[in-house]
């Protein structure tokens, strides 16, 4: 089965989607701003693993954001690492508590309108 990952749009986003509350939370605003047109979501796991054709796509987009649940960094990390240009989002840092907040319906709205009023429009 082919992957049909490819970058069409201009802004891409990454989430970390780790185990806790962060994670989810983190996966699920990509997956937000990717259905809203905003950016489309990305594979981070394959960024990490190096995978040619998505490192391609991430130096090629005008704007990677990578969403990141909590101070750990781990997608900011993998995007420093292999020196790709981002604009880095810690959940955290945005007064979700790893492990504490209730993930809802309108925890997801809030931290996706917060993102996107740091994104530049596509």
């Amino acid at each position: 089965m082919k992957c049909n990952c490819s970058a069409s749009s201009k802004h891409l986003v990454f989430a970390c989607s780790g185990a806790a509350n962060t994670g989810y939370l983190a996966d699920q605003v990509a997956r937000r701003l990717n259905l809203q047109g905003d950016a489309k979501m990305f594979c981070l796991a394959a960024i990490g693993a190096e995978l040619e054709g998505y490192l391609k796509s991430a130096r090629d987009s005008e704007l990677n954001l990578v969403i990141d649940g909590c101070p750990t960094g781990c997608g900011r990390k993998i995007f420093e690492r292999l020196g790709l240009p981002h604009t880095s989002f810690v959940l955290t840092e945005l007064g979700v508590e790893k492990g504490k907040t209730l993930i809802d319906e309108a925890v997801i709205a809030d931290m996706t309108q917060r993102i996107q009023k740091e994104v530049p429009q596509v």
